[in-house]
């Protein structure tokens, strides 16, 4: 309800979004429907929470304009409002990284502690990926590389991966990548093709990112 006061009126709903984001299940459930749509049972289960709570989640970060959500019979399918809610949750992780030291720790601990080279930005692995000198690897499950994936993408989850190296060619360098900056699959893949002898490194971000920055998209 508008008070007259229009700075005031503004933050307000500003307010709201900070608010529908200012939640751990949220901000998972974000990252899960920037992949693709998903089934609210599907959601409730990559995060452990029960469907009731997981819809309650949703439906507040509907309310906020950070979700929509389609019906196909019974069942309600939720995904990302758009790319600049993916931009959203970028800014939200920078200015976490540079000022909570807490979030720094667990960046050393997780990530650089087990890979502390340098990820790939996603313009220099489109340019090299089109030169025909790496070979892009989505560690993601195959109903979200067949949403949408990064052009001539590779699908080998990390379970699958150990079985099918025959589909990456030695001798060229593996760029792998997941869903997001905080995925730790593409993480231990990295760190499994190292073992195996190849020469890998991750993306930058993972591919809402990539989608979201307006790279191309195959599905």
């Amino acid at each position: 309800m508008s008070t007259g006061n229009f700075k005031q009126d503004i933050y307000e709903q500003l307010a709201r979004v900070a608010k529908a984001i200012g939640h751990a299940n949220r901000l998972e459930l974000l990252e899960f429907v920037s992949q693709g749509p998903r089934g609210v049972d599907e959601l409730a289960a990559m995060t452990k929470l029960s469907v009731a709570n997981a819809s309650k989640h949703l439906q507040e970060l509907r309310q906020a304009g950070l979700v929509r959500a389609r019906k196909e019979g019974v069942r309600v399918y939720y995904e990302v409002a758009g790319p600049d809610v993916v931009d959203l949750l970028g800014a939200l992780a920078t200015v976490a990284e540079s000022r909570v030291a807490e979030v720094a720790q667990l960046l050393r601990t997780y990530v650089t502690a087990r890979d502390d080279l340098e990820p790939v930005p996603a313009r220099e692995l489109l340019k090299r990926a089109k030169q025909g000198l790496v070979t892009v690897l989505d560690v993601r499950p195959p109903e979200e590389y067949a949403a949408g994936h990064v052009p001539g993408a590779i699908n080998l989850t990390l379970e699958t991966l150990s079985g099918h190296l025959r589909r990456l060619p030695r001798g060229r360098e593996v760029v792998a990548y997941c869903r997001g900056p905080y995925c730790l699959l593409s993480v231990d893949a990295v760190a499994l093709l190292r073992e195996k002898g190849y020469q890998a490194r991750r993306l930058e971000d993972g591919f809402p990112e990539w989608k979201a920055a307006g790279l191309p998209v195959e599905a």
